[in-house]
């Protein structure tokens, strides 16, 4: 696949999506709870998610992590229960680079090649593979059984009586003992460190709060963050070696991409080094998560990241238009301040680490999302990514464990998401088990997905604003309606949503500006098509007088204008 071309990331947890188990307990065990596992993205599962109109599956919590499960039986060390989160432990805290997530494994000593075999099932369906790679912090207790004979581990040249050294992989706290006084002891013996390590949220100090990332530990890429922020860079830090000789190990794999985890906590110089070596091995698209928007175009020009996360800009203003708390037309500054670089932001709605938009955190509706969904997909030809759960409404409303109540799915816990329960329906993948109103939203999503998928003016077209012709009047509202072109060769698109809660027939002003920025003529006849419906006739844009259209409640309309050539 061309990066040009539209990417359609599905992201999904395997521990809980194939999860069949409907009688889970809160912080129940993996013997109580279950868990999914490799084996359920099967031939059928894999088409019914390509159906969506996906290009990409973005696996989440693949390589191995801290965990209570104990494995020791297959050669892996037992985890501390004190610096675990959750009876099954964030995938946010690697304990092997090289290995992968023993929960997922059917048989867990051939865990590797199940992973392989998911893979080329995945390749053999269309679909591109994305992991997570997790450059910041690993977990408290990393050590890696799985890495090959030549590689030497993370630390195991450290000189531990320094706070710092630029050949270090951690940082430490000279004759310090870690200090977890929030944490009531659970095993016989209780957890120690010496020295104490720095905290994986940059803190440099022995005693991490509750609130912080205290089963992760920094790892160290040749800033000295306690002496001013110093920069030891040349020669290249040991870190950055083994970084770049773990990610060459997974595009080994099949993998064709990499989210990568609060990439922005890392510094810019190794994503320079690292990126062009690690795309000479393959074509693989990098996405950073990241937060800053002052470090936006560094990330991308400076660091060669393909992807950044558009949470604090787009993300934030969707699920205040959709909440009401703020108008559709502020969704104009949204494309204005990435201006430039809006190609390369990842839009979405919903993710691991945000709240799920039926929750009674967000908006307690699905299909408020919906016009929130229009926009974010066909603004512009940047990837869309769309969570597992969020085609079916899921609520992420139970209380499972280490996550609490509160409108996400866990993704410490062993758990399984009865949305995509009544989906999978025991691998047959069908509607049998779905409401009529998940129906209806899946449905939805698929139509939309693959008319962005399908239609090269999304991929490939210029985009343009209408809302500074259409201010809020009789005809048309600008706080709970939103409208732009797009245009592509002879195709023109309109694109209208609505985040009211009712029908709506609305007249949108198309500015002779508009012509004249993309090149197509005023009040020339063509074929107009309702992309959602396939309904078609002739008709025109002109800016002799607004173009008048109906839109539905919680949706939009995409009519798309060919002129003859």
């Amino acid at each position: 696949m061309k990066h040009s071309e539209k990417v359609i990331i599905y992201q999904v947890f395997p521990r809980w999506f194939g999860n069949q188990n409907a009688t889970c307990i809160k912080n129940g065990s993996i013997y109580e709870n279950g868990v999914g596992k490799f084996s359920d993205f099967t031939s059928k599962a894999l088409e019914a998610i390509q159906e969506l109109g996906v290009t990409h599956i973005w696996y989440t919590g693949i390589i191995e992590h801290a965990t209570q499960t104990d494995y020791t039986l297959y050669g892996i060390k037992k985890d501390h229960s004190a610096i675990v989160k959750g009876r099954a432990g964030s995938p946010y805290a690697i304990k092997d680079y090289y290995d992968v997530d023993p929960d997922l494994a059917d048989n867990i000593p051939n865990r590797m090649q199940e992973f392989e075999e998911l893979v080329e099932r995945t390749h053999a369906t269309g679909l591109k593979v994305i992991i997570d790679f997790v450059p910041n912090h690993v977990a408290r207790q990393y050590a890696s059984d799985a890495k090959p004979v030549y590689v030497s581990d993370l630390g195991q040249q450290d000189n531990t009586s320094q706070d710092f050294d630029p050949n270090n992989n951690f940082y430490y706290l000279p004759g310090q003992y870690l200090s977890l006084y929030f944490k009531p002891l659970e095993e016989i013996c209780e957890y120690t460190e010496f020295p104490a390590k720095a905290t994986g949220n940059d803190r440099f100090v022995p005693d991490p709060s509750e609130n912080d990332w205290y089963e992760t530990i920094k790892l160290n890429y040749g800033v000295d963050y306690v002496n001013g922020h110093t920069c030891y860079f040349d020669p290249v830090p040991d870190t950055w070696k083994k970084m770049r000789d773990i990610l060459l190990f997974w595009v080994s794999k099949g993998v064709d991409g990499f989210r990568c985890d609060m990439a922005e906590m890392v510094p810019v110089e190794f994503w320079h080094w690292v990126i062009p070596q690690v795309k000479e091995a393959g074509e693989v698209i990098f996405i950073a998560e990241i937060y800053n928007p002052h470090a936006y175009r560094n990330y991308i020009h400076t660091g060669g990241f393909d992807y950044l996360y558009d949470k604090v800009g787009l993300y934030d203003t969707l699920r205040g238009v959709i909440n009401g708390h703020l108008p559709a037309h502020d969704i104009t500054k949204c494309w204005q301040s990435v201006e430039g670089i809006q190609h390369n932001m990842l839009n979405f709605l919903e993710n691991h680490d945000e709240q799920r938009i039926a929750s009674d955190f967000f908006a307690g509706d699905p299909r408020k999302g919906l016009p929130g969904m229009l926009v974010a997909a066909t603004m512009n030809s940047n990837p869309i990514l769309i969570y597992s759960g969020q085609e079916l409404g899921e609520r992420g409303m139970d209380e499972e464990g280490f996550s609490g109540y509160d409108g996400r799915t866990t993704i410490f816990d062993y758990w399984s998401v009865e949305s995509l329960r009544n989906w999978v329906n025991g691998g047959l993948f069908n509607k049998e088990k779905l409401t009529e109103e998940q129906k209806t939203l899946r449905t939805h999503y698929s139509e939309l997905l693959n008319i962005i998928k399908n239609e090269p003016v999304i991929h490939y077209g210029s985009f343009y604003d209408l809302m500074y012709a259409n201010p809020s009047s009789q005809y048309f509202n600008s706080r709970t309606q939103y409208a732009f072109l797009r245009k592509y060769k002879n195709e023109v698109l309109l694109i209208v949503a609505n985040f009211g809660s009712s029908v709506q027939k609305v007249r949108v002003n198309i500015p002779e500006e508009a012509f004249r920025a993309l090149n197509f003529t005023d009040n020339k006849a063509a074929t107009v098509t309702d992309l959602f419906t396939g309904e078609s006739g002739i008709s025109t844009l002109t800016a002799a007088w607004p173009y008048q259209l109906s839109l539905p409640a919680y949706g939009g309309r995409i009519l798309k204008f060919t002129y003859e050539e």
